[in-house]
């Protein structure tokens, strides 16, 4: 049995106030001086901090003591659409009807409309599944263009008690009366820890961890980042110790292709100094290209954890490689996935489990 609890904008303001408690679990609600709207979600193993009305992005993530959330220039969120005037937050839905980097010839947002989208409909959810007691998030978000795309948009958060991982899905319903251009990317975006290591459900190699060659134009290069770039094209594992020396600035992306587990999870992991790790979980059956971003300057401090329907390069020039998904009239597209926190015990049985699938894919 599920418990739904109907948000209102103006149920929030600047004094944090208790909305839910659930098992050890508990909703609380309150404005950022900005005038963002936030609901946080704790547990005994951390908490979450979340925007129901805009984007219904994780604003913060913080597990096992330890703060998750990259290092930016936005402490905290600001009331705007535009994805790069408040980039800070730990994830962000990307898409729906197109993501990425805008191209030439492109006039989609940079990663499309859901990021900071503005909600209609947000609600917490209590309840229990087979996972154990959870609290959640949930919400609706109708896009609807004239002469153009029509589609809802139903993403949900769970934070379970006891548990130091998170669940989240997303659903994109199709309402118009013809077929949908479909891209979507969840943009996780850890910190990263000096003298972790990178360990995926991937071969380490250049076939299969590609360095992105082509930047958008909001990035402004170094001298010697394009023969960084180069090393990196040769020898990828190179990306895999996250040295302070390496020159991840302005940034690096990598295209990864992940291998499964029989149930169908592929796997990435930052695994820490003290054998702790951040771990996120995903299904390449519903997001086939795995996406690293990695940005380590003096402003931002990011080790992105992605998975899309696409790569980053923009709708044209996506569509132009065959990436470009089509979603028919009334049908529907759904996903989820995992993050959160291990213990050096339980980070030790991912690295096996990732071993694993590497000596024998799908098995």
């Amino acid at each position: 049995m599920t418990t739904r609890m109907a948000l209102k904008a103006n149920f929030f303001n600047a004094q944090e106030f208790l909305l839910v408690e659930h098992a050890s679990l508990q909703a609380s609600g309150c404005r950022f001086p900005s005038g963002v709207e936030a609901l946080r979600l704790r547990s005994d193993q951390g908490e979450l901090v979340l925007l129901p009305f805009q984007g219904q992005q994780i604003w913060s993530a913080a597990f096992l003591g330890r703060e998750l959330t990259m290092r930016s220039m936005f402490s905290q969120p600001y009331p705007t659409r535009n994805f790069l005037e408040t980039f800070g937050g730990f994830m962000q839905h990307c898409g729906a009807t197109a993501m990425g980097s805008p191209g030439p010839t492109d006039t989609h947002p940079l990663h499309g409309e859901l990021p900071n989208a503005p909600y209609q409909k947000a609600w917490v959810v209590a309840g229990e599944d087979q996972d154990g007691a959870y609290l959640g998030l949930g919400g609706e978000y109708e896009y609807a263009m004239a002469f153009g795309e029509h589609y809802l948009a139903q993403p949900l958060v769970k934070l379970y008690a006891g548990a130091s991982m998170a669940q989240v899905s997303m659903t994109i319903h199709n309402l118009s009366g013809r077929p949908m251009p479909l891209m979507y990317l969840f943009h996780i975006n850890y910190r990263p820890v000096d003298g972790a290591r990178l360990v995926y459900s991937a071969p380490t190699d250049a076939a299969h961890m590609r360095v992105r060659t082509d930047l958008p134009g909001h990035v402004r290069l170094r001298p010697g980042y394009a023969e960084f770039i180069e090393v990196l094209r040769k020898q990828p594992e190179k990306h895999l110790l996250l040295s302070p020396e390496l020159m991840f600035d302005p940034e690096v992306v990598f295209f990864i292709d992940y291998a499964c587990d029989s149930k169908g999870w592929a796997y990435a992991m930052q695994l820490h100094p003290d054998g702790s790790a951040d771990l996120v979980r995903h299904q390449p059956a519903q997001l086939s290209h795995g996406v690293r971003w990695i940005c380590r300057t003096a402003d931002q401090d990011a080790l992105g954890f992605e998975a899309g329907t696409a790569g980053v390069a923009g709708r044209t020039a996506e569509q132009a490689r065959g990436n470009l998904r089509w979603l028919p009239p009334g049908e529907s597209f759904s996903c989820n996935f995992e993050f959160g926190v291990c213990t050096p015990q339980q980070a030790g049985e991912v690295q096996r489990q990732i071993a694993s699938i590497l000596n024998h894919p799908g098995g």
